[in-house]
């Protein structure tokens, strides 16, 4: 897609306005601000974004001359820049979701009942590390980790537990899972069946994202290509049976969280968009069937009109690849939606109370560029999981964002703004030069295995943190304003150590009650569908799920088929 094709001459002003402009704008540089730097030099010699572009001292007309009228567009409209939908927070704010997670099921539903009585509006779940990777609580791998920085899932009895008294189908809830998040997305299916819901009833996402994780967050368990099929089957049977659930939550928060800028956030994640897109249409299934239950998840960083640059930029990029890539039709399906969530990387032990007003800022600039669904950090999480004061304050601060502040007034409020636009449009034109990229490297899935990706992301981590350390970036607390004798004091979320003993417990009851015959008829139904890759291996993965088959059981099985990932180093 050439720079060509992206732009047209349709702009809002004409050249001879632009001339006179172009000679006032030069007037008072030479003039006015010439005189005044003369008596107050400025207080640095370069100013730059978070991605590490140069800042103007003013922006005018001049600089959005080469954007179209019609990419900024209305809201609601294609490209989307200024919103998915024509009256966003006037006619409903974002769903404001804390993520929760610990312990058993019975632990965390105890949490996520606490914050529905504090005024959430949709569940977020955190799954311990066992559960992440695809083991069982009783595996030798998973001891000391069960249930300390997320719940533990083993079955269908924990899922069970853990929405206990909760309507699934008057709520929204979202999984944070990846390499085994077929099985939960499973899981959630047959509870939903036995409780006897309709599936199009089912609201939420199962994040699913496993090709994020081979470029950043580093969870795995099989190689990319099969990885890779599963979350085509997820997608493919959400199509079909789920018309409003989304089954994969593709994320650029995590890459973020590793390092990258958000220029490579934003590209890296519509290149991983491009493969799934691919893959699902690859086998039969329309595009227009399955795109508008594709879901996002982005950082919301400290450089608020960049962050929403990238947001409004990410809508416009998602539009055209959706429409003249893959030739979507439906509006629905070049519309997109996005979870945010604050940068817990920005927080910080020294001065921990900081982190209230770095969330705020941060959850601001989510608002402002439009999001669907946000997550505030709680001011201890640089310490452990946050505790029920601390989820508390984080959701008070969405709400006092929605109630107080009346941003949500006006749609897009940002739109028009010189700057704003102006780093829209170059965010919009750097993901497309990335895009390019990496199709000439053959593809994402090629790129991850050149360890491409990962090497982007290492060099921009190690230039960040330098430029911490050096104190070119500023970190209150940590290298400007430091309090050398700061005594911290706080309490923070506790651990039960008897919780280990409680979930295998668990897991060897529901082993010794089922019906062990079904199971293991089934995991033969799983190794052929496995095997075929024509196949959507998510029916008889519920099947397996409901006669409580264990997650660490059903990996295990496809271990045996599809082998496991070995990155090869980045240096």
């Amino acid at each position: 897609m050439t720079d060509d094709n992206r732009t047209n001459s349709q702009n809002a002003f004409d050249g001879m306005a632009l001339e006179q402009l172009e000679q006032t704008h030069a007037e008072w540089e030479q003039g006015e601000v010439a005189s005044f730097l003369a008596r107050q030099p400025e207080a640095k010699t370069e100013y730059r974004t978070g991605s590490g572009w140069p800042v103007q001292r003013t922006y005018t007309a001049l600089d959005v001359a080469d954007t179209p009228l019609e990419d900024i567009g209305l809201p609601g409209q294609y490209p989307f820049t200024r919103g998915p939908y024509p009256t966003m927070y006037r006619g409903r704010n974002w769903t404001m979701r804390q993520i929760a997670g610990f312990g058993t099921g019975a632990d965390t539903n105890q949490r996520f009942k606490y914050l529905l009585s504090q005024g959430q509006t949709g569940l977020s779940t955190d799954f311990d590390m066992p559960t992440l990777m695809g083991y069982d609580s009783d595996h030798r791998m998973s001891h000391g980790e069960v249930g300390r920085e997320g719940v533990a899932v083993d079955t269908i009895d924990d899922m069970e537990a853990l929405f206990d008294g909760i309507d699934l189908t008057s709520i929204s809830v979202s999984m944070t899972i990846n390499p085994s998040a077929f099985i939960l997305y499973a899981m959630y299916i047959a509870l939903a069946k036995r409780r006897g819901y309709d599936l199009n009833a089912l609201s939420g996402t199962i994040q699913a994202d496993i090709l994020k994780e081979y470029i950043a967050q580093k969870e795995w368990i099989f190689p990319i290509r099969p990885s890779v099929r599963l979350v085509r089957d997820c997608i493919a049977y959400g199509a079909q049976h789920m018309r409003r659930y989304n089954p994969v939550n593709i994320s650029g928060y995590h890459m973020s969280e590793a390092g990258a800028s958000p220029i490579q956030e934003a590209a890296f994640t519509m290149a991983n968009t491009i493969t799934y897109v691919e893959e699902v249409v690859k086998s039969g299934v329309p595009v227009d069937d399955f795109a508008s239950r594709l879901s996002f998840f982005f950082v919301s960083q400290a450089d608020l009109f960049e962050e929403v640059a990238k947001f409004r930029a990410l809508r416009r990029v998602y539009a055209k690849i959706m429409k003249e890539r893959f030739g979507a039709k439906k509006p629905e399906s070049m519309r997109l939606r996005f979870h945010a969530q604050t940068a817990a990387a920005t927080l910080t032990k020294p001065q921990y109370q900081v982190n209230i007003v770095r969330t705020a800022y941060q959850a601001l600039a989510a608002v402002l560029g439009g999001c669907q669904s946000l997550h505030t950090n709680g001011m201890d999480e640089a310490f452990a999981i946050p505790t029920e004061e601390a989820m508390k304050l984080s959701l008070r601060t969405q709400q006092v964002i929605a109630e107080e502040t009346n941003v949500t007034s006006v749609v897009d409020p940002l739109g028009g703004s010189y700057y704003v636009e102006k780093l829209t449009t170059q965010m919009e034109r750097e993901i497309f030069a990335i895009l390019d990229k990496v199709e000439a490297m053959g593809g994402t899935v090629k790129a991850i295995e050149d360890g491409w990706f990962q090497r982007e992301i290492a060099d921009t981590a190690y230039e960040h943190a330098i430029s911490k350390a050096d104190g070119e970036k500023t970190v209150i607390g940590v290298n400007k304003y430091v309090e050398e004798d700061e005594d911290v004091d706080i309490e923070t979320h506790p651990y039960d150590p008897e919780t280990e003993k409680r979930q295998i417990a668990r897991l060897h009851a529901t082993r010794s009650d089922r019906d062990n015959e079904k199971v293991a008829a089934l995991m033969e139904e799983l190794k052929a569908v496995a095997q075929d890759p024509s196949r959507n291996i998510i029916p008889t993965t519920i099947e397996l799920v409901d006669a409580r088959a264990s997650m660490g059981e059903i990996i295990e099985t496809l271990k045996g088929l599809w082998g496991t990932y070995r990155e090869v180093p980045v240096f």
